[in-house]
């Protein structure tokens, strides 16, 4: 959250923070009270009426919203969704087809229905929210008869902004939760998208009968790889990736696989190219090579050609750079003249050295970054570095060798990062149960780092590592037979403990659009306000340099918060980070006199408007003055007994800043 000197601060009234905890705590109460009851079954024609009436309103920009909140803030006032958190429960860790069918008259309040399966049809259209969409679903073989609310929590959509609940006409909800919305409504609610599995009705199945013969076989596979093309071939590419998925089910039977082995090399190569258009990295990657022929005709040499292409694309998006090499060095061996392989190994050479040195060309990177481009192309460089555990603060970023000051610590990309301008920034009031505290939450980012993870579940591992406060299952990642898990509360978890913001570099933003990403490598620096490295954002490649010299072996630390007021700094930290700083700085200025500290930040307040009014450049002899002045006097407030060498006096950095640069006129 913004410090109270951010402009773009935002802030309740006391009324609306307490009604937010209020709605929050009355949920909580009620479903306890209810806890087991039977369902209490609706009025088929009524709820029907009710969803569509909301959702064509929600359509005109007219439905309320209950999740919205009143906000206020210097720089921003308005709405903002209030969302609860802080009571988590894992997601379905088995396959759909080892669950226990059930119907909804069997579904029990604030119940999670462990080892059932729930299938269910749309019967309303869907109301979209802004944290949540919602519609009115029905058992399958119950025409007009029993119906249900279904809502998905903020993770309700998937690619290209499609809301999950309108593509699909039918659903598997996995070990169903029952529960109350926060205006008391009955709901079949979902927090984790794997425990939701679409049923669409222009998708077959793809399963054999154990009698089937290979030509009807391969008739099934053809027709599902014509429908992926038509699919393909209008953009939609969830749809197309559903054809070739089933397609690849029969094709890969072995009563096919026989007789008739390269449909399921098509069907895989052509699925390979829909999942690079859709991130789906890991996927693309497998199901390139699974497609290649390994034959010597020129027909077989073109296909493998461009499977070769796909590896090499998903392994480079994944920083894979030697895998991703190996594929086109394996390209150009089939296409010796092919300048797009030669191109592209080119590009690969040089993320290869960014990776070993560190070497990046930062003005070349910078001077190609823009508002509709702001992600670099550039490798990660961690060498100089390796996790390790740290005194009291569990684990840390050590120095693998001697860094001298101003040398760059590391850079790497970020895994996620929600630029403020984008669609899928999305920012939420959250009250956290477990501390009963209300934050500013960049959701949006949540919200892509799950989808990242649903999409490549190689990197699931690598996130599941950092430290969040809640910890689940304690496995790192998980899946079934219906795709990879991925525990939504971990991730909010880890997002709310480990982002950071890279800052306002293609546009205005605030509190409310605020820019947040996640750097997984970073995420192991602790904090210290006596730091010897500092961050700097190029786009999304955080780059550390070294403030100091630092000894191999030695901890690195950089400043999560640089305010010089010490209790707005230690009040960040422990909102947003969960920790109070001890080290050295804060134990001095914890000693200081309260009216010490006020007098020193009154002044900090004032250097900072003269920094903010004044330019340094060619600054006249009597403006310097005054600076120096300005800088003594915060100066004179930290005592020089107590503050020894080596403590930073934080209060007259920017002052001092100035000073530096600044030049008298001739």
């Amino acid at each position: 959250m913004a410090s109270q000197h951010d402009g773009n601060t935002i802030f309740l009234s006391e009324q609306e923070a307490e009604r937010i905890r209020n709605t929050v705590r009355n949920r909580v109460k009620e479903c306890s009270a209810r806890v087991g009851h039977e369902r209490e079954p609706r009025d088929s024609q009524e709820a029907i009426r009710q969803a569509t009436g909301a959702s064509l309103l929600a359509d005109m920009g007219g439905a309320p919203d209950p999740d919205i909140t009143q906000t206020n803030g210097r720089g921003h006032g308005g709405t903002l969704p209030a969302l609860a958190v802080g009571q988590p429960y894992p997601p379905c860790a088995i396959s759909v087809q080892d669950l226990q069918p059930m119907k909804l008259a069997d579904l029990r309040m604030d119940t999670h229905h462990r080892g059932c399966k729930l299938t269910v049809k749309r019967a309303s259209p869907v109301v979209p929210l802004t944290a949540r969409s919602w519609t009115m679903v029905q058992d399958p073989d119950d025409a007009g008869g029993d119906i249900e609310r279904l809502e998905i929590c903020l993770h309700k959509s998937g690619y290209g902004d499609e809301d999950v609940l309108e593509s699909a006409s039918g659903f598997v909800i996995k070990e169903p939760y029952f529960t109350l919305t926060d205006q008391g409504e009955a709901t079949i609610r979902i927090d984790h998208p794997s425990d939701l599995v679409l049923c669409r009705k222009d998708i077959a199945s793809g399963s054999l009968a154990e009698d089937m013969d290979a030509t009807t076989a391969e008739k099934m596979a053809r027709s599902c790889k014509d429908k992926g093309n038509a699919a393909l071939a209008k953009q939609d590419l969830q749809l197309a990736h559903a054809h070739y998925t089933e397609g690849l089910k029969v094709a890969q039977q072995k009563v096919l696989l026989d007789t008739n082995a390269d449909l399921a090399r098509d069907l895989s190569r052509n699925r390979a190219h829909v999942n690079l258009l859709l991130d789906r990295l890991d996927e693309a990657k497998t199901d390139a090579t699974a497609s290649l022929i390994g034959k010597d005709d020129q027909r077989s040499k073109d296909l493998d050609s461009k499977a070769f292409f796909r590896a090499g694309s998903a392994a480079y998006s994944l920083g894979e750079y030697q895998e991703a090499k190996d594929f086109f060095d394996e390209r150009l061996k089939l296409m010796p003249d092919n300048k797009e392989a030669t191109a592209f190994l080119k590009r690969i050479r040089r993320r290869l050295h960014e990776q070993e040195t560190g070497s990046h060309d930062l003005k070349k990177i910078r001077a190609g970054l823009s508002r509709a481009r702001p992600r670099v192309d550039a490798a990660t460089f961690t060498r100089n570095t390796r996790v390790g555990e740290s005194t009291r603060r569990g684990r840390g970023l050590f120095a693998t060798r001697d860094i001298a000051a101003g040398e760059i610590v590391m850079c790497e990309k970020a895994f996620c990062v929600v630029w403020g301008h984008e669609s899928a920034a999305l920012t939420a009031m959250t009250y956290d149960l477990r501390d009963d505290r209300i934050r500013v939450s960049p959701v949006g980012l949540s919200k892509s780092i799950v989808q990242k993870l649903l999409s490549n579940p190689s990197q699931i591992e690598r996130v599941m590592d950092l430290h969040g406060d809640y910890q689940g299952d304690g496995k790192a990642a998980s899946s079934t037979e219906d795709g990879p898990v991925v525990d939504t509360f971990r991730v909010h978890d880890i997002m709310s403990r480990n982002a950071f913001g890279p800052g306002s570099q293609f546009g205005e933003e605030g509190a409310s659009n605020a820019s947040t990403g996640l750097w997984i490598w970073a995420a192991y620096i602790n904090h210290s306000c006596i730091a010897n490295a500092k961050k700097e954002y190029v786009g999304d490649l955080m780059v550390i340099r070294a403030t100091q010299a630092i000894a191999s072996g030695e901890e690195i630390f950089h400043a999560y918060d640089e305010s010089s007021d010490y209790e707005a700094r230690q009040k960040a930290l422990m909102t947003t980070w969960g920790f109070e700083c001890n080290c050295a700085l804060c134990a001095v200025e914890k000693g200081d006199d309260p009216a010490v500290r006020k007098k020193r930040q009154e002044l900090a307040d004032e250097a900072d408007a003269f920094v903010a009014r004044e330019p340094w450049t060619n600054a006249k002899r009597l403006t310097i003055v005054k600076a120096q002045r300005l800088a003594r006097s915060i100066d004179d407030t930290y005592d020089g007994k107590r503050y020894k060498s080596g403590l930073p006096r934080l209060a007259t950095r920017r002052i001092q800043e100035w000073l530096a640069n600044a030049t008298p006129r001739r």
